[in-house]
């Protein structure tokens, strides 16, 4: 039996199987039924462990075991592992929430914001920043950061970081607006964005501008700024400064307010348009 490498990682990657298991697995698949003794020689995998990758098999339901002498193995059908798969995955998944749900009513939570709030007395105001490579990591900085806001979250984005961050952080920003928060954003308004703007409009004040720019002022302390056009960057090389600052937050905050002022609504920007 020959199968490709390729293969073989997606299947490791895709079911979270060892080598062994997914040599064993294929092996089995291509024949249907057989023992651990003649698996092995079709895999090439020790016959001093072929016996524990089936058990390990068995137990994630890949494979059945038939009784009698010798004992022989058979195939699950791979839809049906798929399920499988799938259900233990969701089973394992709402078994971590609940113990992370479980682990807010403890002290644990209480000991360790203790030592992060002790720690952050001890950090310098020039240690407080960060570089974050990635779009998915910048995002999910940037929600966590807007998540803690209690007074003010300004955004001045592009058209198409308008629809990610509306589609991406409306749920966060509904929890803001019940808090009383206030958020605004500044993006260049066109017909693919009325939808989003539309969506968010009981949420957050939308306006228009022409400026290019990407950043994000939370509560005038801090700041994400993206540095590069998200036109012209794969999302995998986008890259944002985070800086917890507030004379620099308010100094750009102070410019964010002036350049409010002058910039329209999405009825009048789009009449123009």
């Amino acid at each position: 039996m020959i199968v490709k490498e390729e293969f073989l990682s997606k299947l490791r990657r895709y079911f979270s199987l060892n080598l062994y298991e997914v040599k064993i697995w294929t092996a089995l698949l291509s024949r249907g039924v057989s023992t651990a003794g003649e698996l092995s020689d079709i895999a090439n995998v020790p016959r001093s462990r072929s016996y524990d990758v089936l058990e390990s098999l068995e137990k994630k339901g890949f494979v059945v075991m038939k009784l009698g002498k010798p004992i022989k193995y058979l195939a699950v059908p791979p839809k049906e592992v798929l399920e499988r798969v799938k259900k233990n995955v969701n089973d394992d998944a709402k078994e971590q929430i609940k113990r992370l749900e479980d682990l807010k009513k403890t002290e644990v939570v209480n000991e360790l914001n203790t030592l992060h709030s002790q720690g952050i007395e001890l950090v310098e105001p020039a240690d407080l920043s960060g570089s974050l490579r990635g779009r998915h990591n910048l995002y999910n900085h940037l929600e966590l950061t807007i998540r803690n806001a209690e007074n003010s979250v300004d955004i001045m984005t592009t058209s198409q970081g308008l629809m990610r961050k509306i589609e991406g952080f409306k749920p966060t920003f509904e929890k803001l607006k019940k808090r009383g928060v206030k958020i605004r954003i500044a993006a260049p308004l066109t017909k693919e964005t009325i939808g989003a703007v539309k969506d968010i409009s009981g949420v957050s004040e939308v306006r228009n501008t022409d400026t290019k720019a990407r950043f994000v002022i939370v509560d005038g302390k801090e700041i994400v700024f993206m540095i590069m056009d998200d036109n012209e960057v794969h999302p995998t090389y986008d890259v944002g400064i985070w800086v917890n600052t507030p004379f620099f937050s308010s100094a750009l905050g102070n410019l964010f307010n002036t350049a409010w002022k002058d910039m329209k609504n999405p009825a009048e920007a789009l009449k123009k348009r």
